[in-house]
This record gives structure tokens, C-alpha cells and sequence, in this order.
């Protein structure tokens, strides 16, 4: 069974995209970033944007009915290498002790010049019941 789990962000009609989708056991969670409706969150704080970003995240996982323990797999997306060593103690404070393998590539661009960072993550619950 299918289930998409949005966000309420316009985009979501107009583009056809969730912010989470759940098949069985496992989650995907759509690249994620310090936005929070029409507000960016941390502007110009790679740190800030990026700790936003993991509760977003958690947010959504818990909607699809996982938790953060679940992830398996962090992708992370930054503008600078400059920012690197902030998204990494952010990513450290939440997973430290989940350990899922990471990737973190520096990019030319995100969407919006403001955003710093975008991650996404992938997640299977266990204990499921399935």
C-alpha cells in the first residue's frame, strides 16, 4: 500500500511530488530544505538551516509512521564547502548514534539562492508489523 504524506507546499498540486512516500516498510523523504511555508528558516546559518531541516524531516517521518531511528541513508546538498562542517555537527546530533551512511555533495546551486542546504533521506521501519 501507498501512501504520500505532504506538506501543504503549493508545489506539491502544481509539480506532482510529496514530501514523503511510504510503500510497505519504507519511506523516501523528498529533498528537504530551511523553508517553513513562505518563510526561510536561518538565512545566511548553514548550522541553523540544517538542524531545521533533520526536525523537518523527522516530522514528515513520523506523519509516514517511522522515526528518525529508521533512516538508513542521508543525502546532503550544500552551496559551500565553507558549510560543510555545520551540516555535518547538525547531522552528527542526530545521528550519531543511527550511523546511517551519508553522502554529502557541494553544489552550485539549490533552488533559491538563500538556501544553503537540502537534504533527503531514506528510512525502513522496522518492526513494522508487515
Amino acid at each position: 500500500m501507498r501512501v504520500n504524506i505532504s506538506s501543504g507546499a503549493p508545489w506539491e498540486a502544481t509539480v506532482g511530488y510529496s514530501r514523503a512516500v511510504r510503500i510497505g516498510n519504507i519511506v523516501e523523504v523528498a529533498g528537504t530544505t530551511a523553508v517553513d511555508g513562505a518563510v526561510f528558516v536561518g538565512e545566511g546559518d548553514a548550522l541553523e538551516q540544517a538542524r531545521f531541516i533533520f526536525r523537518k524531516i523527522e516530522k514528515a517521518l513520523s506523519e509516514a509512521g517511522a522515526s528518525i531511528t529508521d533512516v538508513i541513508r542521508t543525502r546532503m546538498y550544500v552551496t559551500s564547502r565553507s558549510s560543510i562542517d555545520d551540516v555535518l555537527q547538525a547531522h552528527g546530533e542526530v545521528f550519531m548514534n543511527i550511523r546511517p551512511v551519508a553522502t554529502l555533495v557541494v553544489v552550485s546551486a539549490l533552488l533559491e539562492d538563500r538556501l544553503l542546504v537540502e537534504v533527503e533521506v531514506s528510512a525502513i521501519i522496522q518492526n513494522s508489523g508487515e
